[in-house]
């Protein structure tokens, strides 16, 4: 039941010691540390529009998220961290530069080719849980293998539910289930295919605070006893103090960094930031 498995000091404030309170509900041994780069960028440009009137998102960001490790993006609005995520994710083409994905160069894949390797490789969480109405919570976890034509692992599929407290509700249509219960349901469905990473945009942005905590901590749990691979964007820092390290995003550029952060250090860099 195991997942596959540079940066630069902060510029706006050190690196502080913090945690998160409270144990997941994932059973199962500590994953060991995976350094290697689960995910990453080289000399990432992405331009919007041609001409004086385009728009430069990122301006050669060199950029490498660890295995093994939950991540958050951070940075004003319009600092370029949407993009940066949806371009690593394979989402978005970078105008230049290189992402890979593991061992894979993802710039070098047609687009069918892009395709099956997010279907197959790629989590995702987003901060419409984008569930198909009709289809059960069960269909809606099992959906990506479906596609993919693989056999479902009952026993992983249990676990799962059973964690994230869903496991009595899998034959409920997404009208039956509360904000928080849907959301669950896309953390397993985006954790069913044991994928190399899961990238989430906001994810905690559409729940309120009591959802939104459980939930984070299901992806901490998942990072911690699966060695699973998280990259997060976010503008809450409640949700960044969750993650291993934050990277911090400026105009398209990387600003700094911050391991092991907490809800102040945060908070101090995007004030120092502009955010």
């Amino acid at each position: 039941m195991s997942f596959p498995n540079g940066s630069q000091q902060p510029a706006a404030a050190p690196s502080e010691q913090g945690g998160v309170n409270g144990q997941p509900g994932f059973a199962g041994q500590l994953a060991e540390s995976v350094p290697e780069s689960a995910t990453s960028g080289s000399a990432l440009v992405k331009v919007y529009g041609s001409g004086e009137a385009g728009v430069r998102a990122l301006d050669n960001v060199d950029i490498g998220f660890a295995g093994g490790r939950f991540s958050a993006i951070m940075g004003p609005s319009g600092s370029g961290k949407s993009t940066l995520m949806h371009c690593l994710a394979g989402l978005d083409t970078p105008t230049s530069g290189r992402v890979m994905l593991g061992d894979t160069d993802l710039t070098g894949l047609s687009d069918k080719q892009l395709t099956l390797t997010r279907r197959d490789r790629i989590g995702f969480l987003f901060q419409s849980f984008n569930l198909l109405p009709t289809l059960t919570a069960e269909q809606n976890i099992l959906l990506p293998l479906e596609l993919s034509g693989r056999k479902p692992d009952r026993q992983w599929l249990n676990e799962l539910t059973e964690s994230l407290g869903i496991d009595q509700r899998l034959r409920h249509r997404p009208s039956e289930l509360s904000g928080g219960q849907q959301q669950r349901v896309a953390v397993a469905r985006a954790l069913i295919t044991r994928p190399e990473v899961v990238f989430a945009d906001e994810p905690t942005g559409a729940l309120d605070s009591k959802s939104g905590a459980n939930l984070l901590e299901f992806l901490r749990g998942s990072v911690r006893q699966f060695g699973q691979t998280v990259v997060m964007v976010t503008h809450d820092p409640v949700a960044a103090s969750h993650a291993d390290s934050v990277v911090l995003l400026a105009d398209g550029n990387i600003a700094g960094r911050i391991d092991d952060p907490t809800q102040e250090a945060v908070l101090d860099s995007l004030r120092r930031l502009g955010g």
